[in-house]
């Protein structure tokens, strides 16, 4: 069974019947869509094609009362049950353009302690737009997001999986690659589902 196939059989065994049905109902991105997050980050994993090609994303608008969202995804051990929603193709694209700017020129250079933590693997100088923007914290991003980070330092790897947390600022490398990542969530059992949702 692929990562993905048995991180959604996972995670629709954990949710509870509402947000279980919302995500059977979700669409999944078109070849159209696909290609143009390619032509974005060409280096995109073929994970996180599988899942988008499967549910395009868990925030999205509902004719019948109004936003409807799945809390799809999580983080590491240090954010406990803080849940996130899976970014759609062209959420994932608006980032790209909303967020270009590197650690370095958010902070200055160099960022200073108090002002961020950043893992060793973390090229402070990459472009916002060398990360991908995958999901979005349960409070849309203002808090934390989850990046794939094509541009990483010395010592860091390619697709590696980056949380951004803020108030205190820090970005932490949480996996090695997407499939690490969604192996972390199966193995952490799908802590961030709230059984109440």
């Amino acid at each position: 069974m692929r990562i993905v196939d048995q991180y959604l059989a996972g995670l629709r065994h954990a949710l509870p019947p509402a947000p279980r049905l919302r995500l059977a109902n979700a669409a999944g991105a078109s070849a159209a869509q696909l290609h143009s997050l390619l032509q974005a980050f060409p280096p995109c994993p073929a994970s996180l094609l599988a899942l988008l090609t499967q549910v395009n994303g868990t925030h999205w608008d509902d004719d019948d009362d109004g936003a409807t969202a799945v809390l799809a995804l999580g983080a590491d051990e240090a954010m406990g049950s803080y849940p996130y929603f899976l970014r759609s193709v062209e959420q994932i694209l608006e980032d790209q353009a909303m967020y270009p700017d590197s650690i370095v020129e958010i902070y200055g250079d160099p960022p200073g302690d108090e002002d961020v933590v950043v893992d060793s693997g973390i090229d402070l100088h990459a472009s916002g737009a060398e990360r991908l923007c995958f999901a979005h914290c349960m409070n849309n991003g203002g808090t934390s997001m989850l990046y794939l980070d094509f541009a990483p330092a010395a010592g860091g790897v390619a697709g590696q999986v980056i949380r951004f947390l803020h108030d205190p600022d820090e970005y932490r490398v949480i996996a090695a690659s997407f499939d690490d990542y969604l192996q972390l969530q199966i193995q952490q059992e799908y802590v961030f589902v709230d059984p109440d949702q």
